[in-house]
């Protein structure tokens, strides 16, 4: 029966490979340690590793070393800078008891005593920490607030760590807020939080609060090449500073890309992250295209655009992408125009490209293709279609790439008019602006428009007027009036308005336009006298297409045709 299978069917193994029977067995190999990303590898365990944040530790540091300790702080900024990462530093900081076990808090935690090594392996049992995402009702800090009254059971300090604090509870906030005010004297709090805006004053106020600054490209790209060197992998510089990129000012998300990169390049078969590698991993456009698009742009060659974008389509670059290259790339070279080229081109051959740019275009012409750029992206954003809207896009800035901006506009039509000179209409009084008789029937009409609109009304708009005295008005009316004989309704409207008797009748003789008529042929007038000015024939001439087009915003007293509209 020994040699006879197991109940679950399986045969019986030979005693040589069973375990614990033989004292010549060779020891079994040890499980490989599972692997730890970067992104928590190199956790920074000082203050020291700690980037970016230099007065932050320079203030903790003189807190602790005259003892000058807040009760509760609060850690803000955005993702990846380092908040956690700060809150169990200032926790060791405050529990370190040195390597002899009779140091005191320090801003340099030695890291290997056992309050130190603890907190950093996350098990020590005076340091709490509470994720407020998953932790955010009354009855969990309920909970915090009956604990705290215990002391610490074996560190100097009873931390709670709370992080992503934002997303507590209205009422979990107020139940906080008395012993966050007047904790005992062996607790601290260590808030972190993204969203710092959310976070009620009366709880912002009790808390001393730290701003994480966003860490710099340059600061991250030297970061990733320590951390390149430790794990014995090569990078090229572009690389990393397309990593660093990437990671807008986050640690976390730079390592995060960076082990990525890592492993895109041995799958590749390579033991080298390049900047090619990257761009493809990350879909960016390669910088070289960058450049030949935007001369491409500049040149006015849309047939040779229209392929440049195909090709980038198909090798997997996003449209958007495309379009957020071409705007750095016009950031980049206005940064340049102030003397930063250096600092804005990675290698020789870009920066001479940039120099080149910043110095052929004018800061209008960047400023223009800055915002045609940006609309463009906004079209992208919200097209069904986003290859065909870049397209669109591109080529709408393709040609406006080399239109003048409007002071150079200005100086070359003046130019153009002083090259070719058209004289001035003969100053001259219209039959319009002849006085009609005595009284001022412009004045008059408007009285009467004032007290009667209607009769005003037909005055202005049907009335020309041949003899206007003291009590008489002798008119004619347009033969396209329809209405009754409007002579009594005026000659009761003039009564009531000058207080005189009236004689009102049809008159024969030469007559003068309406005040309409008047108003029309004024504007005719000047429309002519504008379209004879030698800027606006020079305008004209310079561009065969222009139209003249009405401003009806013309501010009163002015004809819609002035010049200056």
């Amino acid at each position: 029966m020994g040699d006879s299978p197991d109940i679950f069917g399986n045969e019986p193994a030979d005693e040589a490979e069973m375990p614990g029977l033989g004292l010549d067995q060779p020891a079994q190999p040890q499980p490989a340690q599972p692997y730890r990303v970067l992104a928590r590898k190199y956790r920074p365990q000082t203050f020291s590793e700690l980037i970016g944040q230099e007065p932050m530790v320079r203030t903790l540091g003189n807190a602790i070393r005259r003892e000058r300790l807040a009760h509760a702080f609060l850690m803000t900024g955005v993702r990846g800078v380092g908040k956690t990462s700060t809150a169990r530093l200032i926790a060791k900081a405050l529990n370190c008891i040195g390597p002899d076990g009779q140091g005191g808090p320090t801003i340099d935690p030695c890291g290997t005593c056992e309050p130190c090594r603890a907190i950093a392996e996350g098990r020590h049992i005076d340091v709490i920490e509470m994720d407020a995402a998953s932790h955010n009702g009354i009855d969990d800090v309920r909970a915090m607030t009956d604990a705290v009254r215990y002391a610490a059971v074996t560190a100097r300090y009873k931390i709670y760590i709370i992080d992503e604090v934002h997303m507590m509870s209205k009422p979990a906030f107020n139940a906080l807020l008395k012993t966050l005010e007047e904790p005992p004297a062996h607790v601290k709090f260590l808030f972190a939080t993204t969203e710092v805006d959310k976070l009620p004053i009366t709880v912002l106020s009790r808390c001393q609060r730290f701003d994480l600054r966003r860490i710099t490209t340059p600061m991250l790209t030297e970061h990733f090449a320590r951390i390149c060197a430790a794990e014995k992998v090569e990078a090229d510089d572009e690389a990393l500073a397309l990593i660093a990129a990437a990671a807008e000012g986050s640690v976390r998300d730079g390592l995060s890309i960076l082990d990525q990169a890592i492993a895109h390049a041995d799958l590749e078969g390579e033991a080298v992250v390049t900047a090619a590698k990257v761009r493809e991993m990350l879909g960016l456009a390669d910088k070289t295209v960058q450049r030949r698009l935007f001369a491409t742009i500049l040149r006015g060659e849309g047939k040779a655009l229209l392929d440049l974008v195909a090709e980038q389509y198909a090798l997997g670059i996003e449209p958007l992408a495309l379009i957020r290259a071409q705007m750095d790339l016009v950031h980049r070279i206005t940064v340049a125009q102030l003397g930063e080229s250096g600092a804005q081109g990675a290698t020789a051959e870009e920066r001479a490209a940039l120099e080149g740019w910043a110095g052929q275009l004018s800061a209008g012409q960047l400023h223009r293709l800055w915002q045609l750029l940006l609309k463009g992206h906004g079209e992208i954003v919200s097209a069904p279609d986003p290859l065909a809207a870049a397209q669109m896009a591109l080529l709408r800035v393709l040609h406006a790439a080399d239109l003048p901006d409007p002071g150079q506009l200005a100086k070359k039509l003046e130019e153009m008019a002083a090259r070719s000179p058209v004289p001035a209409p003969a100053a001259g009084r219209t039959a319009s602006a002849e006085p009609v008789a005595a009284l001022d029937w412009t004045a008059l009409v408007e009285r009467i428009e004032t007290a009667r609109p209607l009769v005003g009304g037909v005055m202005r708009n049907w009335i020309r007027p041949v003899d206007v005295s003291h009590g008489v008005l002798r008119f004619q009316i347009d033969a396209d009036y329809r209405a009754e004989d409007p002579a009594a309704d005026i000659r009761k409207a003039l009564e009531e308005v000058t207080r005189e008797r009236w004689q009102v009748e049809r008159g024969v003789g030469d007559a003068q336009p309406s005040l309409r008529e008047r108003a029309e042929a004024e504007a005719t007038a000047a429309q002519a006298a504008l379209l004879a000015d030698p800027l606006v024939k020079a305008a004209f001439a310079a561009f065969p297409d222009a139209q003249l087009v009405d401003d009806e915003r013309a501010s009163p007293g002015r004809t819609p045709w002035s010049r200056s509209a």
